[in-house]
């Protein structure tokens, strides 16, 4: 049974944002996936082969940035799943910190977006820190 605060959104828009969260997830996963992959298959190349100072340097690069995006898509996959549960439990457009309502163009424009766009950033800002 969905909560009062479901009344929010009809069942079409939250069916509609439950088949975008869908997709979402099973790209981003996909994404990690490949990631995994590519970082398994740069280390195994790198230990099978003799490499000069500037090809080991550009692979450290590429290992530090593809695990950057894969913490980043790792987070937003957490985002997005916290997302469907909300979807289920009818409390999805609302903040998990203050209960308060998440503005329909953040939901637009990022289906998975569990807090308001305030507390997003102070969240953001904390993390950096």
């Amino acid at each position: 049974m969905l909560s009062s605060k479901a009344s929010r959104f009809d069942e079409s828009y939250l069916e509609r944002k439950r088949q975008e969260l869908m997709r979402l997830r099973d790209s981003l996963r996909d994404a990690i996936d490949a990631a995994q992959t590519g970082q398994s298959e740069v280390a195994r190349e790198s230990v099978a082969e003799a490499r000069e100072y500037e090809d080991a340097a550009q692979e450290l690069d590429f290992l530090e940035t593809a695990g950057n995006v894969a913490v980043r898509d790792v987070r937003r996959l957490a985002q997005v799943e916290r997302a469907l549960e909300k979807i289920t439990e009818g409390t999805y457009g609302f903040s998990d910190l203050s209960g308060q309502s998440i503005a329909e163009g953040r939901l637009e424009a990022l289906p998975d977006a569990i807090n308001t766009s305030a507390e997003q950033e102070t969240s953001e800002r904390q993390r950096q820190t």
